[in-house]
């Protein structure tokens, strides 16, 4: 996402057409790659309850990684970070924080969202028309595959024998599905809740037939139902860094799950200097 160059500008202080004008280039400047102020929270949801993150523990993480994918790995965490130039994957002790093995995108692609799934990891870039798959163990570059359209979020929804799919968010209200092993698009869902559209879909998880993400520019993760794109949830991580932590810090984003069925989660983002560990609770 641009930071838009005139952030405090407010609209209702100039002239109609200037601010016509200044509102279609903060939408032309919107995106999910790039720093930008938080937006206002949307209505409170009437239909769903809200929850908020019960922290466990506070683990390390590097305040320079513009956290854009995010997942838990038997004994690893494997992020994704952005920015043209400085986007790579990387494997991460999950208790110190500490960059085991990290490999540069190539090309100065802009990454996005990443997911593993047996042997490889799939990461996603942003503007740049492919998807990118690496070996797991080596973390080298296998290929690259044409991408129609942005990449956002990424999570491999595993359905046992039969592979499971990909899910991809590209910052619309929709979610697309892809095959694990070509990449091959296979369909979307509309995301929504009370009925109307939920965009800015960004970092996703899968995990125990439901998917998570997290809503662009916003302190809030979304639980959805794969089945019919109902948001089934909604999670209020406001608040989670305090004012000294915050300077400097962008906007939350980065979910995975915790393996073995404790319902706990780390969330993170984009230049965070610290990773939760949380339930969601009511």
């Amino acid at each position: 996402m641009i930071v838009p160059p005139f952030p405090h500008v407010t609209v209702r202080a100039l002239p109609l057409r200037a601010a016509l004008l200044l509102v279609v280039l903060l939408v032309v400047a919107g995106c999910s790659g790039a720093a930008a102020p938080t937006a206002p929270p949307p209505a409170p949801p009437r239909s769903v309850p809200v929850l908020r993150p019960e922290i466990v523990a506070e683990l390390p993480h590097d305040p320079t990684a513009f956290t854009q994918g995010l997942e838990v790995d038997g004994d690893d965490v494997v992020e994704g970070t952005g920015l043209e130039g400085r986007s790579q994957l990387r494997e991460l002790n999950p208790a110190t924080g500490a960059v085991r093995r990290a490999v540069p995108l190539p090309d100065r692609y802009f990454g996005e969202g990443l997911t593993v799934v047996g042997a490889r990891v799939w990461q996603l870039t942003w503007q740049d028309g492919v998807a990118l798959e690496w070996d797991r163990a080596t973390l080298a570059l296998r290929r690259e595959v044409p991408l129609d359209g942005e990449g956002w979020g990424l999570c491999h929804e595993d359905r046992g024998d039969s592979g499971g799919r990909l899910v991809r968010s590209d910052g619309t209200d929709r979610l697309r599905f892809h095959d694990p092993d070509t990449f091959a698009e296979q369909g979307s869902i509309a995301v929504t809740l009370d009925g109307a559209p939920v965009t800015r879909l960004n970092e996703l998880e899968c995990v125990g037939g439901e998917l998570w993400a997290n809503v662009w520019q916003t302190d809030r993760i979304v639980r959805i139902d794969p089945a019919d794109g109902r948001v089934t949830a909604v999670v209020d991580a406001a608040g989670l860094l305090d004012p000294a932590r915050r300077a400097g810090a962008d906007v939350l984003n980065g979910i995975a799950a915790v393996p073995g069925g404790s319902g706990e989660f780390l969330i993170t983002g984009k230049l965070w200097p610290v990773m939760f560990r949380v339930r969601f609770v009511g």
